[in-house]
């Protein structure tokens, strides 16, 4: 069950929707790269979860920049067209020595942002090390950890790539995290 309304919080802000947490909801994470941009949807209903689909969208190289973008755009607006989530999260951008590099990647997050957005989701944001401990339990943990700590939480899933492993990895960090903000809504007397 997916609640569609936003909820009147204290002094008339804005919440929105918390399902309960004994209701399964669809969340889409999304590991942003200009040439790979991986993507992982799981289903989480109070602590478990399970694994829905992974993947990998791809650009081709040999396009101009915003050709490039249009192709991580389409990619990722068929995969929420096709799996209906109800929130997605995408990773935050770590800034590296290639300032070239860096403004890229920007970019390939800018499309990951404005796609969930644009389909109504609530799009929330976390920094790589976070994803990490979350999953992990270590900040700083290597891609094969990664891949290892999504295959002993969710054995059935599969991922073609480091990048939709990631994806997923930023996906259950966002049910975690939703569901702690729950709890904390709840004992506030808001949700």
């Amino acid at each position: 069950m997916f609640v569609s309304s936003a909820l009147a919080g204290v002094n008339g802000q804005l919440l929105l929707p918390i399902c309960s947490m004994t209701h399964a909801i669809r969340l889409l994470g999304i590991d942003p790269g200009l040439r790979r941009t991986g993507w992982g949807m799981i289903e989480a209903a109070g602590n478990r979860l399970s694994f829905i689909a992974s993947g990998t969208v791809t650009s081709d190289n040999k396009k101009s920049l915003a050709e490039r973008l249009v192709e991580l755009h389409d990619g990722l607006t068929a995969v929420v067209r096709q799996h209906n989530p109800a929130e997605a999260a995408v990773e935050h951008t770590f800034v590296n020595k290639d300032a070239g590099a860096t403004l890229k990647l920007g970019q390939a997050r800018g499309v990951a942002l404005l796609v969930p957005s644009l389909a109504g989701l609530s799009v929330a944001e976390y920094a790589p090390n976070l994803v990490k401990k979350t999953v992990v339990g270590t900040g700083h943990a290597e891609k094969e950890q990664i891949r290892a700590m999504v295959k002993v939480l969710m054995p059935r899933a599969t991922f073609n790539s480091d990048d939709a492993a990631d994806a997923l990895a930023i996906a259950i960090c966002h049910a975690q995290h939703r569901a702690s903000t729950a709890a904390r809504l709840k004992a506030l007397g808001a949700a």
